[in-house]
């Protein structure tokens, strides 16, 4: 069963709070992250991605990297910018978007959870991304990124954050992407004691997004497991911190693709070609997006095209062959266009839903040649491929909104 824990966060000075949350040290290059803390320079940024601080011959993964990643957050805390609390909590936080609200519990979960599949993956990790943030929590002592988990929605759980909610918030703002960010304390022991009893009796909680991170929380707990023989197992690198939404509050969109050339073929060879495996039917230069599994959008030449698998292919019960995104890389991407692998294929690239099809276009327009929509994974899928003790293709989920980095810290002693 799952433990999760209150702990004691270390969190930004209210005042401050809506400069220093940023979106996940990931989704932005370095260049990127570099205009952002010009912009503003209490981002959390500074220390998630400490080699901004450096000239751009700095590698990213240098010792001085993160010892600037540790210093910097030190220094928050003596200025006041962060503050750390006095006693064990849980959090309430709430996120807003486009009027649609998904509000989770900001707790610590268990590794020995993670490692017992109590805490389900659908995910492969890269050794080099993990590498990174292995080396931040280590120096830094701290996971300054939480892990985004789902479970199964319960009333009682329910009932205990809707009441959390009725209190002053700790913050309550808007970010510049137009997410509301709203943050409740639980800190009467009755309310906590309810929160953990409540997830002691469930048996599954999913990793929805943060593979890299919790797998790298995971592998520094079990390196100072060896360091400290002698430990309980209710030491805080036991624990790492996490965000827990109920199922039915959160939303997953598309992640689109876009590969580069049709693999020799000519544009009227390349559609004989798919006509093979899908229905084909000519939308002009209006963008389709699928409303319904086995569709797909494909923009090719400046025309839009609706494409559906014949049902010889959509007649599968295995979870991951049955998903949208393999019925696409077995039946076009692979045996059409020549992309085998697409974790390592330089041809292809994916494009997060949010930036919608004019993003589609405007990368056929310059740099593609061929892109698609795809209907959205949906949650209960994602559940059903953990469950079974399978991984999706790369790029299956992209959700929104992003949890935000800098709002909670989990100090590891």
């Amino acid at each position: 069963m799952a433990v999760v824990n209150p702990f004691i966060c270390t969190r930004p000075n209210q005042s401050v709070a809506h400069r220093i949350a940023a979106l996940p040290y990931d989704v932005y290059s370095r260049e990127e992250a570099k205009q952002e803390i010009l912009k503003e320079p209490l981002s959390f940024l500074r220390i998630d991605r400490a080699e901004t601080n450096f000239s751009d011959d700095v590698s990213t993964y240098d010792a001085k990297v993160y010892m600037k990643a540790r210093e910097l957050l030190q220094e928050m805390i003596e200025q006041g910018n962060l503050v750390v609390d006095n006693e064990e909590c849980y959090y309430v936080y709430e996120l807003v978007m486009d009027g649609r609200s998904q509000t989770g519990i900001v707790a610590c979960a268990s590794i020995e959870d993670y490692l017992d599949n109590v805490i389900k993956k659908h995910e492969n990790t890269r050794e080099d991304k993990e590498l990174d943030r292995i080396c931040h929590v280590d120096v830094c002592n701290a996971q300054t990124g939480p892990i985004f988990l789902a479970y199964r929605s319960r009333e009682e759980i329910n009932a205990v954050v809707n009441e959390a909610k009725t209190d002053e918030p700790l913050y309550y703002f808007t970010s510049d992407d137009g997410i509301g960010h709203h943050v409740w304390r639980i800190s009467d022991k009755k309310s906590i004691a309810a929160i953990q009893n409540a997830f002691s009796e469930i048996s599954e909680i999913y990793i929805a997004d943060g593979h890299h991170r919790s797998a790298s929380a995971v592998k520094v707990g079990l390196q100072r497991r060896k360091e400290n023989p002698g430990y309980t197992g209710k030491e805080k690198f036991n624990f790492f911190l996490s965000v827990l939404f109920p199922h039915d509050q959160l939303k997953i969109l598309p992640y689109n693709r876009a590969v580069r050339d049709l693999n020799g073929l000519t544009k009227e060879q390349f559609l004989d070609r798919v006509k093979e495996y899908f229905e084909i039917n000519e939308f002009g230069v209006t963008p389709y997006s699928p409303t319904e599994k086995a569709s797909f959008g494909m923009y090719l030449d400046g025309t839009w095209y609706r494409l559906r698998a014949k049902e010889a292919i959509t007649d599968n019960d295995d979870p991951v062959e049955s998903l949208d995104v393999s019925i696409l890389q077995n039946y076009l991407l692979n045996p059409i266009l020549g992309i085998k692998d697409p974790r390592v294929d330089k041809r292809i690239d994916f494009i997060g839903g949010i930036r919608g099809l004019k993003e589609l276009e405007r990368r056929v327009s310059e740099d593609m040649n061929v892109a698609f929509s795809m209907y959205p994974t949906s949650i209960t899928e994602l559940f059903e491929v953990s469950d079974a003790g399978k991984l999706m293709p790369p790029k299956s989920t992209w959700f929104e909104p992003k949890l935000r980095s800098g709002l909670f810290i989990h100090s590891l002693s």
